[in-house]
């Protein structure tokens, strides 16, 4: 076995779930990630770092914060070491102390956001035996989060809960209109407090869909029509704008253990779920 895995388990009393992994048997992690309709939090232990190649540039550091704007990046290092955090657009302010909107394409370190804290969180994820003991200190840190958020419009939730429900198929001016507001309205306050506007959140949570269909080995052809394409090639414009890959090719870049195993950890954590 080249890693030893752990959780999913609950992140904090409001929500949120982490998991955690450890490179055993050298086989280097190497992972090309995509957007999720979540805020992703990696944390590695102190003396394990990852190289990130992102929209921002190619970047070396032990813990980073992933927005929902994030454009497709990868991910590399030797020994990884770490807990990785999705929390919903919402809880992200109050844990992170930073607003999903101030997440942009790249990911933005950690140390940048939390300074000494990470450092010590850190430290006490390589010294921790366990990972009940890592998960506890994860849960602790998450306690100490940033400030207490201004909770979303009404109707901001209720439109991100249409959406993660619709699995993405769902009209913009036909969501406006029910939640009682102009499409104008809806787009800036969405934005403001999501970090995406209504459409590209559905553009996404529909991408998430049709990953799950590929990686379930369903025909392209198939999971387009699922999951409310037009055609098979609007499901492949998708794919190349959240990816950056072909069908194919995505399914392809699943393969390694490391990946799969994430994957069945998150499952349809989140996307389909309000």
């Amino acid at each position: 076995m080249d890693w030893d895995f752990a959780g999913p388990v609950r992140a904090t009393p409001a929500g949120g779930t982490v998991i955690g992994y450890r490179d055993v048997g050298g086989a280097g992690l190497d992972l090309q990630v995509a957007g999720t309709a979540a805020v992703t939090l990696v944390i590695g232990f102190e003396g394990s770092e990852v190289t990130v190649d992102d929209a921002l540039g190619q970047r070396s550091m032990g813990g980073f914060v992933a927005g929902l704007p994030i454009e497709a990046m990868r991910i590399r290092g030797e020994r990884a070491e770490c807990v990785e955090i999705r929390l919903s657009p919402f809880q992200a302010y109050s844990v992170l102390g930073i607003s999903p909107m101030e997440l942009g394409r790249g990911v933005t370190d950690l140390e940048e956001l939390w300074g000494e804290r990470a450092r010590r969180l850190r430290e006490q994820l390589a010294a921790a035996g366990t990972w009940d003991e890592r998960f506890e200190l994860t849960k602790t840190a998450l306690a100490q989060g940033g400030r207490r958020a201004r909770g979303p419009d009404p109707e901001v939730l209720a439109g991100w809960e249409h959406i993660l429900a619709s699995r993405g198929q769902v009209r913009i001016g036909e969501l406006a209109q029910e939640l009682g507001w102009s499409h104008k309205r809806l787009w800036a306050r969405f934005e403001s407090q999501i970090g995406l506007t209504p459409k590209r959140t559905a553009m996404l949570v529909r991408f998430r869909c049709a990953v799950d269909g590929l990686l379930a080995g369903g025909p392209a052809a198939e999971v387009a029509a699922g999951c409310g394409y037009a055609d098979q090639a609007h499901l492949c414009r998708d794919i190349s704008a959240f990816a950056d890959r072909t069908p194919g090719a995505l399914t392809a870049d699943y393969l390694p253990d490391i990946a799969r195993q994430r994957y069945r950890a998150w499952g349809k954590f989140l996307q389909y779920r309000a």
